[in-house]
């Protein structure tokens, strides 16, 4: 592996386990918006809340803002604590800041959510920058969320970012961004879906993802 001094994080399915509240809202939405849920409701994990409405629910631009509105305001009162910590993953982030790494997240969970999620579960500590969707509608892929994320982060060299995700969009917004990306097997994505992607490493567990950085 190649020496990074700056490691970005997906937060669902990468630090933590958020499936439950994330398929609750989606259901919720469904009901409201009167529509189906895709048959594999798994496609909704990762990507951004609009591209999920259009792609898998078939809505216009205006119905899926309408459908972002409504999935938002369940999760604010009480999807994004329906959750948990993945084991392994308070103690790989210590490991990696004692280390000397910066740490950031980039998600493309609305940013006032991911600041929550990690401050109820005592992750925010290990961060130097939580970077997330805007609310407005101004940033909301993979790609955007990594550059602003990389902007905030501190002056850096892309050569020494490694971005660490658990589906696609994570590998292909990274490389997008001109920076390499980690798979992770913990989290949603199987590992053929991550090799497809063009992973440039995969790790089966927090640990191992620690273990490579460092070495």
């Amino acid at each position: 592996m190649d020496k990074f001094k700056y490691v970005l994080f997906d937060l669902d399915g990468t630090l933590t386990d958020s499936k439950p509240g994330i398929m609750n809202c989606f259901q919720h939405t469904a009901s409201v918006m009167g529509v189906t849920m895709p048959d594999d409701p798994d496609c909704l994990l990762g990507p951004p809340l609009d591209v999920s409405f259009m792609k898998y629910f078939g809505m216009d631009e205006s119905q899926a803002e309408t459908a972002v509105k409504t999935y938002r305001e369940r999760y604010g009162r009480e999807g994004l604590f329906e959750n948990r910590v993945y084991d392994g993953v308070p103690e790989m982030l210590r490991r990696l800041r004692d280390a000397g790494f910066k740490l950031g997240v980039a998600t493309c969970k609305a940013q006032v959510f991911a600041v929550r999620i990690l401050e109820k579960f005592e992750l925010a500590q290990y961060f130097d920058f939580i970077g997330g969707a805007s609310t407005d509608g101004s940033r909301t892929s993979k790609t955007e969320v990594i550059e602003y994320v990389i902007e905030n982060i501190g002056s850096l060299e892309k050569s020494k970012v490694l971005m660490a995700g658990d589906r696609d969009n994570d590998i292909i917004g990274a490389h997008q961004a001109g920076i390499k990306c980690l798979g992770v097997l913990w989290g949603y994505g199987q590992e053929e879906e991550l090799v497809q992607a063009g992973a440039d490493y995969i790790a089966d567990t927090p640990q191992k993802a620690a273990d490579m950085l460092l070495g």
